[in-house]
């Protein structure tokens, strides 16, 4: 059951069908894959550099039965719209082994295909000249006027690996176009030259802004000339980057994107060398499980009127809806509100996106994984509703705050 409320709400993650204008391969497991947007829904996908969209389809399971695929992908060009009030959105999507959605995208996808495409999300933007406020979803003006983004002189760092350069490219570009004075150190890890996405992009790039962006690109499984460029980035080549190539002590903000590991060794020997939290920004590949929740209904759970239930009340679009979750099944609120509520809004499931973002109105709850919010939204009271259970009685959560 549901009832209005006059709750003001900020816009959510939603869905729409959008038609695929263009592939265009990367690698030989890479596609870049653009989406046009029509005039009429230009202003639900305005973006900030960095942020990412989720596409959903519709794919056969291992029995061949039809089930239901949601995958997060970064947005890797700079905002832009046309005359005519389209507008595009463009995603790298790179095979990973077992991947049933980047399967299938690299070998079957092209262009007049229609996905769901859920309008932009996330926080891996840059902050450096915002007085500290988060700017999130404060996205109307960044199609036509990047420079609004990022008009302050700043030096900045990205460290990223494999398809972690997706949203970094998209942040550089801005960045460096944005003021005359910026600079842009870009470390990318990558087993081999062949695997180097955006390879003509970045060199391009660089041919631009020669003076103000260095690229230090970083082989894992391949020679290169200079030694500290070659092999996988562990604690001590990190060291070694940050003492010679890189003048960590002048960075205004630092940008991390890539697989767990890299990412957590990259905030710790950051956080050693005094550089603020407040100052890195950072990515993760999603390392959820996409199998649950099972497609927009939820995991099942079976409900014994003789059992002890938590009551979950959600606010979404202004509408107040509850349900009771078995205190056996200790089921996420997420997964209860979609049992509901098939339009609650979530990516990765995982921790790690953000997208199912909601605030903690009334009770406790214990959350298993943190990727997404930084601290200054757990001091607010938000919680990652893909991964927090409750631990009182009743809860109330509310996604439009």
């Amino acid at each position: 059951m549901t009832t209005e409320t006059q709750t003001a709400s900020r816009r959510r993650a939603s869905f729409h069908n959008l038609t695929v204008a263009e592939v265009r391969r990367l690698t030989d497991d890479a596609i870049e894959v653009t989406f046009g947007v029509p005039a009429e829904l230009a202003g639900q996908y305005d973006y900030l550099p960095g942020q990412y969209v989720a596409l959903r389809t519709t794919l056969p399971d291992e029995d061949g039965e039809p089930h239901e695929v949601r995958r997060s992908y970064s947005i890797c060009a700079e905002p832009r719209s046309f005359e005519d009030g389209s507008s595009e959105i463009r995603v790298a999507i790179k095979k990973d082994l077992g991947g049933l959605f980047s399967t299938w995208a690299n070998a079957e996808l092209k262009a007049g295909d229609v996905l769901d495409v859920m309008s932009p999300q996330g926080a891996f933007i840059s902050r450096h000249g915002k007085d500290g406020a988060s700017v999130q979803h404060n996205v109307m003006n960044s199609m036509n006027h990047p420079e609004e983004l990022a008009g302050e002189p700043g030096n900045f760092v990205a460290i990223a690996a494999g398809s972690g350069i997706t949203p970094v490219i998209a942040i550089a570009r801005t960045l460096l176009a944005a003021n005359p004075e910026t600079t842009f150190d870009l470390v990318y890890a990558n087993k081999a030259a062949m695997d180097v996405m955006f390879l003509e992009e970045l060199a391009d790039l660089k041919d631009k802004y020669p003076t103000r962006l260095a690229l230090h690109h970083v082989l894992s499984r391949e020679q290169r000339i200079a030694p500290l460029m070659t092999g996988r980035i562990d604690s001590e080549k990190l060291q070694a980057l940050l003492s010679s190539a890189i003048h960590a002590e002048d960075v205004d903000e630092w940008f991390l994107c890539g697989p767990f590991e890299l990412v957590q060794l990259c905030r710790d020997t950051l956080a050693a060398r005094g550089v603020e939290p407040e100052h890195v920004r950072f990515e993760l590949f999603t390392t959820g499980r996409p199998d649950r929740p099972e497609g927009n209904a939820g995991r099942p759970v079976v409900e014994d009127e003789s059992q002890d239930t938590y009551k979950i009340t959600f606010t979404l679009d202004g509408l107040t809806g509850d349900v009771a979750s078995p205190t056996h099944a200790r089921e996420s609120i997420l997964n209860a509100a979609l049992r509901v509520r098939p339009d609650v809004p979530f990516a990765c499931a995982g921790g790690v996106c953000g997208t199912c973002r909601a605030k903690l109105i009334t009770g406790t709850v214990t959350m298993d994984e943190n990727y997404a919010l930084e601290q200054d939204e757990l001091d607010k009271g938000y919680v990652l509703t893909c991964q927090s259970h409750p631990t009182s009685e009743e809860v109330t959560v509310d996604f439009d705050v």
